[in-house]
């Protein structure tokens, strides 16, 4: 247990006050009944102590409460948090804000600090596809266990507020516990018995501090709270300007609906350059680049893959014999093989995503919840269904009676088919976020689709074409049949692009600033993939109205897959990196986008107190820590006496992971 020292202050202990039934969310404070719940009396086994705490409140939904009007943005909550959790410079679990408005001398500052506000529902838990969070009973703290996590980060992409925080360096998520080691013994956490101001408390929900008078939900630059229905209530009272403005890069700015009871709500700013000016359009082709590179990759190859795959199996039920078993046996077999190991290698290079790759089998822990967990089950299902059909196409299951065989390809493959669409419809929904609106929406979908049917088809016509042309067969009747797909695939892209440009424009909020970042800071970029997109259409229909044949038809259709597939690039690099989510207001340094690139180009990040990481990425060190891992892992099944069977096994992991990574 947390030991209380002797002169524990006394605005260090929660009070022992009359709490309300439920919050005003609607949901019961008291968790759970203490006399006849199973849950209740347990330890929380903190440090290994199995002792239970004498909290009278033990099982009531606690939360924090910020008087915004007493903050004076001294950060003493952070340095407490910091210094509790013995966190490096570059990690923060709870962090100090501000918006700010008016002009001299009715200028007005609103400082915000922000940690895990252990949400109602708190979507973090939902996401997680390894099941490292768990709500608790105990003061409804939500906690999260970084030795679980595997390091997607997909909890940073979903929680509204920045509470999860993933460190690269380590590869791993990790987040305020609500001190839950000091509520057990009746004291606030860290931060709240920290604060100078007395801005930051602590307590029951719905309970407010001494002297206290107001619980709103809500405050200028905070997220709205219909996502989560976060624990955290407000007071602010001084007279605010109609608009307050983030300190940090966001283009964002809060505008007082009086409609809507005074609330502020988001709205697009001002992108603005070093110099104060307005910014015009760009290429910022080098700011393409993100840590999610590897899903540019994976969701394209697996889109493509799947695309070709219902191409070739459905093709010759609908009369399109080029494409069957029986007239190009060798080129069936090979494409479908080819199709195997593109995707494997697509399935290997997602996991480059994870901050601890050689973790990756935990994607699977929370199918019930969590879209990662479906995605990765779905196209697991896809990819061995594909493997069992390109194996028994290759004859080696020709033992077998021929209609076991028949029955074994019929089988393997229309649930392929089935299963593929159903695991991009899977990915699709991991991008169908309330806290990222500029991902939120059915373009996402017709996106996904799309390039199935482009992209899947000029994979088929880029292997049969120049097959047909060896064997001196024209390729016009193939190109005539696979446009439809090409064309069908770039309207559905067009036409999702279209809608959701007039979706951000009128939403006015976080999407529409990731807009406007697509028209100025990519603007260059983002047209060039609109032209790249009109252009790939209209090439194609060209080339097939021309009748394109022969060597030239075959370098014609090879521009045209080079414009789109080109364009499918681009555009899904943009699709990452154009994001804005609804994430809390940073300061002039802290957690501002703009302050961590200057720091990394001026090499003032080299210094660990800046609390900026000198690269983005850290693939090295987290390869280098897998390797790590690996061998505790293999040194771990030695010691209970399976090292003899496992020594080469050991030796060509650690061969496949330098030759690959090195």
């Amino acid at each position: 247990m947390f030991k209380v020292r002797d002169n524990e202050p006394d605005y260090a202990f929660i009070p022992d006050v009359k709490a309300s039934k439920c919050s005003q969310h609607g949901t019961p404070i008291q968790l759970v009944d203490e006399k006849s719940s199973e849950l209740a009396g347990k330890s929380l086994n903190i440090n290994g102590d199995d002792g239970v705490g004498e909290n009278p409140n033990r099982y009531k939904q606690h939360g924090f409460h910020f008087t915004a009007d007493n903050c004076i943005a001294c950060h003493a909550c952070e340095a407490a948090c910091s210094e509790k959790n013995d966190l490096p410079a570059h990690i923060s679990f709870r962090s100090v804000g501000y918006v700010e408005g008016g002009s001299y001398p009715a200028y007005r500052r609103v400082n915000i600090s922000m940690a895990c506000n252990h949400c109602e529902d708190p979507v973090c838990l939902k996401g997680c596809p390894t099941r490292a969070y768990t709500k608790f009973a105990e003061y409804g703290a939500v906690l999260q266990d970084p030795d679980i996590c595997f390091g997607c980060g997909y909890c940073t992409w979903v929680c509204p507020y920045n509470a999860p925080q993933l460190d690269l360096v380590k590869g791993q998520v990790s987040k305020c516990n609500m001190c839950v080691d000091r509520l057990e013994v009746g004291l606030k956490p860290a931060c709240a018995s920290a604060c100078l101001g007395g801005a930051l408390d602590f307590g029951i929900i719905e309970t407010t501090p001494e002297n206290r008078d107001q619980a709103k939900l809500d405050i200028p630059g905070f997220p709205t709270p219909e996502i989560t229905h976060p624990n955290i209530r407000f007071q602010q009272t001084r007279s605010l300007p109609n608009e307050m403005g983030r300190a940090d890069t966001m283009p964002l700015r809060y505008v007082r609906d009086d409609k809507a009871s005074g609330h502020y709500r988001p709205t697009v700013g001002s992108a603005t350059s070093e110099d104060g000016a307005v910014e015009k359009r760009q290429w910022n082709l080098k700011k393409l680049s993100s840590r999610e590179n590897p899903l540019v990759f994976f969701t394209l190859i697996s889109q493509a893959v799947i695309g070709a795959f219902l191409m070739l199996f459905l093709g010759p039920l609908f009369g399109f014999e080029t494409l069957s078993y029986a007239q190009h046996p060798v080129v069936y077999t090979a494409l479908l093989f080819a199709l195997l190991a593109v995707e494997g290698g697509a399935l290997g290079m997602s996991t480059l995503h994870l901050g601890k790759p050689h973790r990756f089998y935990r994607a699977f822990n929370n199918l019930r919840y969590s879209p990662v967990s479906r995605e990765v089950a779905s196209l697991g299902l896809f990819y061995g269904l594909l493997g069992a059909y390109a194996v028994t196409t290759l004859g080696l299951f020709n033992w077998l009676p021929d209609f076991l065989v028949a029955t074994l390809m019929d089988v393997s493959g229309w649930l392929a088919v089935l299963v593929g669409p159903l695991a991009l419809y899977a990915m699709h929904k991991i991008y169908r976020i309330k806290a990222r609106p500029f991902w939120n929406h059915w373009q996402v979908l017709t996106s996904f689709y799309g390039n199935m049917l482009t992209l899947g088809a000029l994979t088929i016509a880029l292997v049969y074409a120049p097959v047909l042309i060896v064997q001196g067969e024209s390729i016009q009747p193939l190109m005539s049949v696979l446009v439809w797909p090409i064309l069908l695939g770039l309207l559905m892209e067009c036409a999702g692009l279209f809608a959701h440009a007039r979706y951000l424009v009128c939403r006015g909020d976080e999407a529409a600033a990731s807009h406007l970042l697509q028209r100025t800071q990519f603007g260059n970029t983002y047209r060039a993939r609109n032209v790249g997109l009109a252009a790939g259409l209209l090439a194609a229909v060209v080339c097939v109205s021309i009748g394109a044949d022969g060597g030239a038809g075959l370098f014609a259709w090879l521009l045209v897959a080079a414009i789109i597939v080109t364009t499918a690039l681009v555009g899904r690099a943009l699709f990452y990196v154009l994001v804005i989510p609804t994430t809390m207001p940073g300061a002039f340094f802290w957690r501002n986008a703009g302050f961590q690139e200057h720091a990394r180009e001026s090499g003032l990040a080299e210094m660990p107190q800046a609390g900026v990481l000198p690269h983005e990425h850290y693939q090295k060190e987290a390869l280098d820590r897998a390797a790590k891992e690996l061998r505790e892992d293999f040194a771990t099944i030695k010691a209970q006496g399976f090292g003899v069977s496992l020594r080469r096994l050991k030796e060509n992991v650690m061969a496949v992971a330098k030759s690959c990574f090195a």
